[in-house]
């Protein structure tokens, strides 16, 4: 296992890795910090059981670098970086307030060179805690009381949809086109709603079959089996879960027009979006189309709170995605390669 850590420690290239065993619960902490070109490392705060300390880092090394990217690509003023609490199992009272807590403190230490917030496996209630130990965290109002930032995110990833739709049709209107969501979590249901009222056909899919069939009714929304998504024929997939669900396996078996969702890292590897451009499928880069949440927060950090202001600026994501789309297609490449290539570019001249 130390072999393994130090192997993945060798290879990063961030600016450092910040790592803590709880031995009270058992739990590896590991906030990475990518890169703080643009200013502080910010990112989420993931909570999940992994197959070994190793896997936790490594999930956390790929979120921070993704974080940067997100945050550049969206012309934000910080850093990429993510934290994962590496648990050994699910946690709930007061020993979940307890590894909180002691996170807590760790953050605190940190005085600022890293701001967390919700992720995978964390909610609003768990950065209220952490809240009480450490003010470098994201999304909880000088009240003490936490924001979701679930509906921010569904309303970029919406922005980045109708970008995509007018790509490929002419007009961003999503009434009468097709969107399969993947997952009705705390994104993919504000999302559904979203494109419901904007009078989408919806398709949903989540693996929780009894929330999806519960769900489906008011959407008015077709129920797909989790293991038919990737061969469902929809104008738009909407990935709203899991990371990695664009591989070599799945790729050559999509049958939709395009891509834009808000799962993280929905590219197993760099290669699976060439095979997208490839088979000429639209791919909506994930880090530029679900930045709702992070703009957000990121706002009511540095002190603005303003709703209007708040939602311009995650609107601003259209733009942002029509200028990649628009530099992917006079190059030639994919829509991933070209948003690497404006970040970069960012990152190469900061605030």
């Amino acid at each position: 296992m130390t072999r393994n850590l130090q192997s993945l420690i060798e290879r990063w290239d961030g600016v450092g890795i910040v790592c803590r065993y709880d031995t009270v619960s058992g739990t590896w902490i590991f906030i990475c910090l990518h890169d703080n070109t643009l200013g502080a490392s910010t990112g989420g705060t993931r909570m999940a059981v992994y197959e070994s300390p190793a896997e936790g880092l490594r999930d956390a090394m790929r979120l921070a670098e993704g974080m940067t990217y997100k945050w550049a690509s969206n012309d934000v003023p910080f850093g990429g970086g993510k934290s994962v609490l590496a648990i050994e199992k699910p946690l709930n009272g007061a020993e979940r307030e307890g590894v909180l807590r002691r996170f807590g403190r760790l953050l605190h230490s940190l005085n600022g060179s890293y701001a967390a917030g919700v992720d995978l496996g964390t909610m609003p209630a768990d950065m209220e805690i952490l809240a009480e130990e450490s003010r470098h965290v994201l999304g909880v109002l000088p009240s003490g009381q936490a924001v979701d930032p679930g509906p921010y995110t569904a309303l970029g990833v919406l922005a980045g949809i109708k970008v995509v739709l007018a790509r490929l049709f002419g007009s961003g209107d999503p009434s009468g086109r097709s969107v399969l969501i993947q997952g009705l979590g705390d994104v993919g249901l504000p999302l559904a709603r979203l494109l419901h009222e904007a009078g989408a056909e919806l398709l949903v899919s989540d693996i929780d079959a009894a929330r999806v069939e519960a769900f489906a009714q008011e959407l008015s929304a077709r129920v797909v089996a989790s293991g038919d998504v990737v061969r469902t024929a929809c104008d738009v997939f909407a990935p709203c879960a899991i990371g990695a669900v664009l591989n070599a396996e799945t790729v050559g078996q999509l049958e939709c027009r395009a891509v834009a969702g808000s799962a993280n890292n929905q590219l197993a590897t760099d290669a699976d979006a060439d095979a997208l451009h490839d088979r000429g499928i639209l791919y909506a880069p994930d880090y530029v189309v679900n930045a709702g949440g992070a703009i957000a927060f990121g706002l009511m950090y540095r002190g603005i709170d303003d709703a209007e202001v708040i939602q311009t600026r995650i609107l601003g994501i259209a733009e942002s995605l029509r200028e990649i789309l628009g530099q992917a297609e006079e190059s030639g490449e994919s829509p991933e390669r070209a948003a690497r290539r404006k970040a970069d570019r960012v990152l190469a001249a900061p605030y």
